[in-house]
C-alpha cells in the first residue's frame, strides 16, 4: 500500500469526507478562517481534549456531544478561541453548530465545534455565521488542503497526513490535519487535530486506538510548557471503506492502530517542527529504560528543557543540560550508566565526559533535525519525544500575539 508520504487530501482523502472554507475576517485580515469538515453519512466519533481546567466553550459543547459516539460534521474557526466568555461563549458555539447543521441539512447534535486564537474575546458572530454558510456552500472532496490552511494561527505551514492500508481485502484510508505552533505541552494540550477515516470500527475500539496513538505522538510533543484552553483531537470513522468491522485486539485492529499512530506521529512532528520561532526540530530518543513511563518522562523533559532548546539554537554541544533534564524528569535511572549521543557522535559515556569531536557534534547541530539519544542501559523500554529550539523570534511572536 502507499506510504504516508505519498498521499494527499488530508481530511478529505477518505471516502465520503468533504471540506469547505471561508474568509470571514475574524481578525480583520484576509485569510481563510472558517473550515467545515463533513461526512456524507453519520460517523462514529471519539475525541481527546485538553487537560487544562479552563476549557473553552467549543470544547464543552463538543465534549458533551461526542459522548454519544456519533458525529457528521465539524465546524472550526481560527482567530478567536471563544474561551472565557461565559454563557455567551456556549451560546455562540452552539449557534455555529446550528448554522452548519441547517446549511448541511443534518441534525445539530451531529455537528461538533472547535475554535483557536485569542482567549477572552467574544466571537464576532456577525462575521462567523456568514462564514459558516460560505464554507458549507464550498463543501468539496477537494477541500482538505484549504481546510488545513483555514485552521492555522501562528503556524507557518499547513499540516496534513494520509495513510492507506488494506483490511480484509478493502482499502482503508486514514487522513488528518492539525494546527499548532505555540501553547504546546504533553498530556493532550498541544493543538487542534482532526482525523477522518472510512474504516468500519466500533466507537469503543476507535476511542482505544486514538488514546494509544495520542500517547505515542501528541503527548510526546512540547514547545513551550503551556497547555491551551482549546486543544482537542477528534476522529470520525464513517465505515464507507466497506471493510469487515474492526473489533477487539485483532490483527485488523493492530494494523489500524499502527496506521493511525503513523498519521498522528507525522502531524505531531510537523507541530514540533513548526514551533513558534523555531529553526530546528529536536528529536529525543531514550533507549533501554526500565519502563515506558521512565523513557517517556526523560524524553519529554529533555525535549522541553529551555536550556537544551537554547543550546540547540546556539549549536552548543552542552550535553550536561541533557543529563540534567533527564535527572529532574522523575524517571528512574542510574546516571552513572547513561551514554549520550548527538546524532551519531557520542558525547558522554557512563554519565561522564568524553573527548568527543566538537566539529562532528556541530555538524549534527547544524541539521534541520537535531537527534539526541540517551541510552540508560537498564532495561528494554524506549520512547521518542519531539520539541524545537528556543529562539529570539519565540518571544517576539508571543509579545505581539494580540496585535
Amino acid at each position: 500500500m502507499d506510504s504516508i508520504n505519498n498521499l494527499s487530501g488530508g481530511v478529505t482523502a477518505a471516502s465520503g469526507f468533504q471540506a469547505g472554507v471561508a474568509t470571514a475576517g475574524i481578525k480583520n485580515i484576509q485569510k481563510k478562517d472558517i473550515a467545515l469538515i463533513y461526512s456524507t453519512v453519520p460517523a462514529v466519533a471519539a475525541g481527546v481534549f485538553t487537560t487544562n481546567t479552563v476549557k473553552a466553550a467549543p470544547l464543552l459543547v463538543t465534549m458533551q456531544r461526542i459522548s454519544k459516539g456519533k458525529a457528521q460534521a465539524i465546524v472550526v474557526n481560527s482567530g478567536n478561541a471563544n474561551a472565557c466568555n461565559g454563557d455567551q461563549g456556549i451560546s455562540d458555539a452552539r449557534e455555529m453548530t446550528a448554522a452548519a447543521a441547517r446549511a448541511l441539512g443534518i441534525p445539530e447534535e451531529l455537528v461538533l465545534v472547535a475554535s483557536t486564537g485569542v482567549i477572552g474575546q467574544k466571537l464576532p458572530m456577525d462575521k462567523v455565521l456568514p462564514g459558516v454558510l460560505e464554507a458549507a456552500g464550498a463543501i468539496s472532496p477537494a477541500g482538505g488542503a484549504m481546510a488545513a490552511e483555514a485552521i492555522m494561527t501562528t503556524d507557518t505551514f499547513p499540516k496534513e497526513a494520509v495513510c492507506q492500508i488494506e483490511i480484509n481485502g478493502k482499502v482503508v484510508t486514514i487522513g488528518g490535519m492539525a494546527k499548532g505552533a505555540g501553547m504546546m505541552h504533553p498530556n493532550m494540550a498541544t493543538m487542534l487535530c482532526f482525523i477522518t477515516t472510512d474504516a468500519a470500527i466500533d466507537v469503543a475500539d476507535l476511542a482505544r486506538a486514538l488514546k494509544r496513538a495520542v500517547e505515542q505522538s501528541f503527548n510526546m510533543v512540547t514547545v513551550d510548557h503551556d497547555t491551551s484552553t482549546n486543544d482537542m483531537l477528534v476522529a470520525l470513522a464513517n465505515g464507507l471503506a466497506g471493510n469487515k468491522k474492526i473489533v477487539g485486539e485483532s490483527k485488523a485492529f493492530q494494523l489500524f492502530q499502527d496506521s493511525l499512530t503513523d498519521v498522528c506521529t507525522s502531524l505531531a512532528m510537523d507541530i514540533a517542527r513548526d514551533g513558534e520561532g523555531a529553526t530546528k526540530l529536536i528529536q529525543v530518543e531514550v533507549r533501554n529504560a526500565l519502563s515506558i513511563l521512565d523513557a517517556r518522562r526523560a524524553a519529554r523533559a529533555v525535549a522541553g528543557s529551555n536550556l537544551v532548546k537554547a543550546a540547540v539554537f546556539g549549536r552548543d554541544a552542552n550535553w550536561g543540560r541533557i543529563i540534567c533534564a533527564a535527572g529532574y524528569s522523575g524517571s528512574n535511572f542510574d546516571p552513572n550508566l547513561v551514554d549520550i549521543f548527538l546524532g551519531d557522535e557520542q558525547v558522554a559515556s557512563n554519565g561522564c565526559s568524553l573527548n568527543f569531536s566538537e566539529e562532528r557534534a556541530l555538524e549534527f547541530l547544524n541539521s534541520d533535525t537535531v537527534r539526541i539519544i540517551l541510552d540508560f542501559k537498564m532495561g528494554e523500554a524506549g520512547a521518542v519525544a519531539w520539541g524545537c529550539d528556543l529562539t529570539y523570534d519565540y518571544v517576539r511572536i508571543n509579545a505581539e500575539y494580540r496585535s
